[in-house]
């Protein structure tokens, strides 16, 4: 059924209304997904009548699909008991942390006495410790796991029980008694094998796995290059404690491609269309500050060569073209680094082997512009003039800076163990300009 505005008008007056039994009748049909989008456009009051109407695993499902900063104000006007018996003790460990995530401290120590369940309250205090850009932090606790020395009937009983508590099963992990990570069992073994076979004759050793330290980066690369659905995680002795499946990594991934995105955009935070003026401000408003200065910057220096443009106001003209050819020839050559850093076909300690390369491709492109701009300035202004070499070599000088320092300015970052998104954005594009300026000017000047 599709979410349109009529839909959500006519939910909205039957909640208005109090009708109960019409809206279940409503959400009786609709995936979480959908009943999520629908209570995105509701106000808290309505969202929670909602709630009220919806057996507990769907309502656990709805809550984690719902848009976080809404998620967050919804469980702010929840009890505690309310968060941890309809919410939490239906969630998997992964997800419950994510919940766990959006509270206080204070409220965290609340909902976490309400779980009923001690040894998954357990694990989500287990799991609150990790940092939540790793492996550790992702992952969830639920898996099949069997012991190597099991038989074959032993170990398709015990997959059985296991199961039953499971909504997935992506692999079965192999583990010694220590509960190290020896192997992943493979499904058709068990059909295959014979049934006093041990489990460790039979399965598939020296599995992929993280390590729970393991940045969330390094664990999406990790599930890409070798096709996994889910990988397991391990702990310093190599303990299995869990594992992470390709649809958190995905979310991660959507999530980790928005920030760059609007980091390389010029926006300080994450921000969404929705929200409200002060946050979309402050948001925006640093970078076009440092905008504002570097336009100073740049009126500063140009303010100094008057009797430049007394002499040659034609070179004027070409102001924009200057300062709009390096930001985007910056934004270019930072674009691409950023990217290889980020699926890792390109290694920070290869820097001076790229900015060679990158210089070469630089002094093509810069070849081309410049006798391009220097042909139309022959037609136009003649070889005589100051304009038409002076332009030409600004041009070059500027393709070649720009590129090289938004090549190294990333790969830089990288080292130091900053986002090197921010080299994308207006970071790149402003000191460009500022550069260009000078380059111009300055040789403008030596020329006439």
């Amino acid at each position: 059924m599709e979410i349109n505005e009529e839909y959500i008008e006519k939910v909205k007056a039957l909640i208005a209304q109090k009708d109960a039994e019409k809206v279940v009748g409503c959400l009786k049909d609709l995936h979480p997904a959908d009943i999520a989008e629908l209570c995105n456009d509701l106000d808290i009051e309505g969202a929670r009548f909602v709630y009220r109407l919806l057996d507990n695993e769907t309502a656990a499902d709805v809550l984690m699909e719902m848009d976080e900063d809404f998620r967050k104000e919804l469980l702010d006007a929840l009890p505690s008991e309310t968060i941890a018996k309809k919410f939490v003790d239906y969630l998997d460990t992964d997800d419950a942390v994510d919940l766990m995530r959006d509270l206080d401290e204070d409220k965290q120590e609340e909902v976490l006495s309400h779980i009923e369940d001690i040894e998954q309250a357990g694990d989500i205090v287990d799991l609150l410790k990790y940092d939540e850009d790793t492996a550790g932090g992702l992952m969830g606790t639920e898996m099949v796991t069997v012991n190597e020395n099991w038989s074959m009937p032993e170990c398709l009983k015990e997959m059985r029980l296991q199961a039953e508590d499971l909504d997935e099963i992506y692999y079965v992990y192999v583990i010694d008694d220590e509960d190290r990570l020896q192997g992943v069992f493979p499904l058709k073994k068990m059909i295959t094998s014979p049934s006093v076979s041990k489990v460790k004759h039979v399965m598939k050793k020296d599995p992929i796995s993280v390590h729970v330290d393991t940045p969330i980066d390094e664990v999406v690369q990790t599930i890409e290059k070798y096709d996994l659905v889910a990988v397991p995680v391990v702990d310093s002795i190599g303990r299995l404690v869990g594992q992470i499946t390709v649809d958190d990594v995905m979310d991660e991934v959507r999530e980790q491609s928005e920030r760059d995105y609007q980091l390389a955009s010029g926006l300080s935070q994450d921000v969404e269309t929705d929200d409200n003026l002060v946050r979309q401000t402050s948001a925006r408003l640093p970078w076009l500050l440092i905008g504002m200065l570097g336009g100073i910057g740049n009126s500063m220096i140009l303010g100094n060569f008057d009797s430049t443009f007394a002499a040659h106001p034609e070179m004027a003209l070409y102001i924009p073209l200057i300062g709009g050819t390096g930001g985007n020839v910056g934004t270019q050559s930072s674009a691409i680094i950023v990217q290889g850093l980020a699926n890792s076909s390109l290694d920070a300690k290869d820097t001076l082997k790229q900015v060679g390369r990158e210089a070469v491709v630089a002094s093509i492109n810069a070849t081309i512009i410049s006798l391009l701009v220097y042909i139309y300035n022959f037609v136009r202004f003649g070889s005589a003039a100051t304009v038409t070499y002076s332009v030409s070599i600004s041009l070059f000088a500027v393709v070649m800076f720009a590129s090289i320092f938004g090549t190294l300015v990333p790969m830089t970052l990288e080292k130091l163990k900053v986002d090197p998104a921010i080299a994308t954005g207006p970071f790149i594009s402003i000191t460009n300009d500022i550069i260009g300026m000078m380059l111009y000017m300055g040789i403008t000047v030596l020329l006439s």
